[in-house]
């Protein structure tokens, strides 16, 4: 396979001002983008100056796209966000402000999304009821919620499934 030819600076800055107008990026994916079209150190500490001058990029923006979206869309909860921006090399005062712009009702529908889509899964209320619980409260976990939150949605789906149990017809009425 042929080695490509390195991007010039301005092709480049074209390029990289074409895609963050057309979506929220930050620094560090921008500079590794940059590193891969081979541009030189120089070429793209300047290019991302022009960016910065130019509000094509910012960290805090695209910090607070990025909260919002993954929680709305990917059911994320603080801690993995807190990760994945952390992962970006966004600044702590950036991160903080960003989990701050969360909305509290989508947030909660978040975490509900993710209890209901596990919790059907398990059986809470049978002979496994303990490890199916821990099952669905590290799930929750892992998505990035709290534990006091975690324990909440799962006595809640624990509540909800013997609501379900008591309403079910048994096969002899």
């Amino acid at each position: 396979m042929p080695v490509k030819k390195p991007l010039s600076p301005e092709a480049a800055r074209l390029r990289m001002a074409d895609l963050c107008a057309r979506s929220e990026q930050c620094e560090f994916d921008i500079r590794t983008k940059l590193l891969r079209l081979g541009l030189s150190q120089s070429d793209s500490e300047e290019l991302l100056q022009f960016l910065r001058d130019n509000k094509f990029i910012d960290n805090s923006r695209f910090a607070v796209s990025f909260a919002r979206d993954k929680c709305r869309f990917s059911s994320w909860g603080k801690n993995k966000i807190r990760l994945g921006l952390m992962a970006k090399r966004i600044p702590k005062t950036d991160i903080d402000n960003a989990l701050r712009e969360i909305d509290n009702k989508d947030y909660i529908d978040a975490l509900r999304r993710v209890t209901l889509a596990k919790g059907r899964q398990l059986d809470l209320t049978g002979e496994n009821a303990r490890e199916e619980r821990l099952k669905l409260y590290r799930h929750i976990l892992s998505r990035g919620f709290s534990s006091d939150l975690a324990a909440k949605a799962v006595e809640s789906m624990v509540k909800r499934a013997k609501r379900s149990a008591e309403n079910e017809p048994t096969e002899t009425s």
